[in-house]
Formats: structure tokens, C-alpha cells, sequence
């Protein structure tokens, strides 16, 4: 999936791509707020995600920030099903990219994505509680937050760590009919 914005490009990531990925995401203060990504984070473990099979309706794009300067890769986006069922939106930015508008920006994207492309009906998410950063962006994109918050493994931190869970339903009443939420025929 590709997809542009005003100031962004999301597209799938290459493997020449790897080196880029590992300036943007090797900061403490990046993995430790991640479940999955170790720490440290090296060539190797760029190469490792970058080589991973790409899934249709688990769709993960580099986001590609157009600056005056150059294009620079500033952080990863996507979707992917959780071990119970649900697709799950993830997103991480470089520090350098924080506080610029950026996850909330290409959230709106792939949530577009979600729901008129893969026909998606329900998103879910979640941050650790020391994030909370990235709750403000979840309710940006319209995600509430369940009220549960739940151990979740930290790779970075080798620990369980608190996570508040959110979801967002992708059914309203343009997209969706009757009470198996199917999609309507346009």
C-alpha cells in the first residue's frame, strides 16, 4: 500500500531501506515505548523486519516526511492481527519528528485505508501508560480508550509493562448496514 499525504509518503519498506530505518528507530527512547522492537537495535534486526512477508489486509509503511531539505524516513506505520483476531494500528516516529503532527497525519491515512480499501469494521490499539503521548495521538484519530490497561511484554525492556487498550469503530452509519455490520454495496 502507498499512500501520500500533504507533507508525508507512506509506502512499504525495502531492504535497502534498512540502514535508514536503523537511525530513525535506535533510540532508547523509541523501542522502550514499542512491544516488539529489542534493544539495542541493529543492521540485523532492520534487515529481519524489512525481509518479513508482506500481507495484504496487514498492511506496514515507512513514513517518509517531505522536508525542504530532502525525503527522510522518520518513523513506521501499520496494521497487524492480534494473536485474538483484531488488526491492530502501530506507529512509532524518531525523535526528531515528535511533536510535529506526523502519527497523526498518517494514522489518518491508513485508517482511510482500513475502512474504504481492506473494508475493515474495528481498529484496536494500545500505548504503554508511559507514553502518553501516544494516547493523545490515538484520540486525535478518533480511538477510545476501552478502560482496561493490561501487562503487555516490552522486548526493549525485557519486562512487563502497563498498556492501555483503545478501539475505534470503522462502521458508522455511510459505511455500514444491519446488525452483522457488513459493508453496504456503494
Amino acid at each position: 500500500m502507498f499512500a501520500r499525504t500533504e507533507r508525508l509518503t507512506l509506502r512499504p519498506g525495502w531492504i535497502e531501506d534498512a540502514p535508514d530505518l536503523v537511525r530513525a528507530i535506535a533510540h532508547e527512547s523509541v523501542v522502550t515505548k514499542l512491544a516488539t522492537a529489542p534493544w539495542p537495535y541493529t543492521l540485523g534486526d532492520a534487515r529481519n523486519f524489512l525481509s518479513l512477508p508482506k500481507v495484504a489486509d496487514e498492511p506496514t509503511m515507512m513514513i517518509l516526511a517531505h522536508q525542504p531539505d530532502a525525503v527522510r524516513l522518520v518513523g513506521v506505520i501499520g496494521i497487524h492481527l492480534t494473536p485474538q483476531g483484531d488488526h491492530e494500528l502501530g506507529y512509532w516516529l524518531t525523535p526528531g519528528a515528535w511533536g510535529r503532527g506526523y502519527a497523526t497525519e498518517a494514522g489518518r491515512a491508513v485508517i482511510a485505508n482500513a475502512r474504504h480499501t481492506l473494508r475493515l469494521k474495528r481498529l484496536v490499539s494500545s500505548h504503554f501508560t508511559d507514553n502518553p503521548a501516544s494516547g493523545k495521538v490515538l484520540r486525535k484519530l478518533g480511538f477510545r480508550p476501552t478502560g482496561q490497561i493490561v501487562p503487555r511484554h516490552s522486548a526493549a525492556r525485557d519486562a512487563e509493562t502497563l498498556c492501555a487498550l483503545f478501539e475505534l469503530d470503522l462502521c458508522d452509519a455511510t459505511v455500514c448496514d444491519g446488525p452483522d455490520r457488513s459493508m453496504m454495496a456503494a
